[in-house]
């Protein structure tokens, strides 16, 4: 079968591989769809900190079942999305639910080989089967849920007023679920085209361009108090321990992005505030099931963040300039 492999940061390959050959309850999904995002560009940018190379990138994934076990839930024929996040079900955090912040978590296209490929085996209790939305939408269901789960953890609700750094693709997915719960919400980013998209698209009403004034703009957009929640979505070190600034006092501080270095801010402000600071990472499978219900109840804009394409076989000459911010991509997807 095709597969993509990274070999080093800025090198990728096309390579034929054997199929995988299933065992125990694990499913064979033919893979159809897959979605690019920040983390398969960071891993070709050698800036991913969970990763070692080779790899195989690809954990946003949709397809079909080429052959599942006797007795599984799925069956040869099923479209499906993958829950890319292959947790143990034991350790402390998945005793609790938490199987996203697993201790033994194996993250497709990061820990173990993705789905940049033709074919992926994988356990069934990861393969979902979806109905009543396409193979893209199907692609784009795990950075929506990355979103989802940090809405949650910030105890986003009606009224709030939420302030999202960083107008990627997960930062919008964190002001859509915002808004869906009644939240205020404001974005900042220094890039005039994606404020431009928050509006058009997501329908955000207050952006705030990245610059000199914006702490004044935010100030004064809040009647000197600040937010309820701020989200960070930027994976910039500068912006993470800024955003405590932008924190209203009794507010919460969440952290969906991830970068290598170590985080410092002033402790006094933090504590005048009494913040709750919280990390925010990857998703659960009922974050997975609550995007497909809004996804059906046509609540995501999935056209319009569908931005870019392109196949398998010509996926290695496109993704550099993808990574351009002349591109334009919100989020860009591969087929197979």
């Amino acid at each position: 079968m095709k597969s993509i492999v990274c070999d080093t940061p800025g090198s990728l390959r096309m390579e034929q591989r054997p199929l995988p050959v299933p065992t125990g309850d694990e499913v064979l999904v033919r893979i159809r769809r897959i979605g690019i995002c920040g983390t398969d560009m960071h891993i070709f940018r050698g800036t991913q900190p969970f990763l070692t190379y080779p790899r195989v990138m690809g954990h946003e994934l949709s397809g079909h079942v080429a052959s599942a076990p006797a007795g599984s839930h799925l069956a040869e024929g099923d479209q499906v999305y993958i829950m890319p996040y292959l947790s143990c079900g034991t350790c402390v955090a998945c005793r609790q639910g938490k199987t996203n912040c697993c201790t033994r978590i194996e993250v497709l296209g990061v820990h173990r080989d993705g789905g940049l490929a033709e074919y992926v085996a994988l356990p069934s209790r990861f393969v979902f089967k979806t109905e009543g939305i396409s193979l893209d939408d199907a692609a784009m269901i795990e950075f929506l849920a990355i979103g989802m789960h940090a809405v949650k953890r910030g105890s986003v609700g009606a009224g709030k007023r939420v302030l999202v750094v960083g107008a990627g693709p997960i930062g919008m997915a964190v002001m859509l679920f915002s808004r869906l719960k009644g939240a205020d919400v404001t974005v900042l980013d220094g890039r005039a085209d994606r404020l431009q998209f928050c509006q058009d698209a997501l329908g955000i009403a207050r952006t705030v361009a990245l610059g000199e004034q914006d702490k004044a703009q935010l100030s004064e957009a809040t009647d000197g108090e600040f937010f309820d929640v701020v989200f960070d979505a930027t994976g910039n070190i500068a912006a993470m321990e800024r955003g405590l600034e932008f924190v209203a006092h009794g507010g919460s501080y969440v952290l969906v992005s991830i970068v290598r270095e170590r985080l410092s801010f002033s402790d006094p402000e933090f504590h005048k505030r009494e913040t709750n600071l919280l990390g925010s990472r990857n998703a659960t499978a009922e974050d997975f099931e609550e995007v497909v219900v809004a996804m059906k109840a046509g609540l995501v804009p999935t056209g319009l963040l569908n931005t870019h394409r392109t196949t398998l076989d010509e996926f290695t000459g496109v993704l550099e300039q993808w990574m351009q911010p002349s591109a334009g991509v919100i989020k860009a997807i591969v087929e197979v």
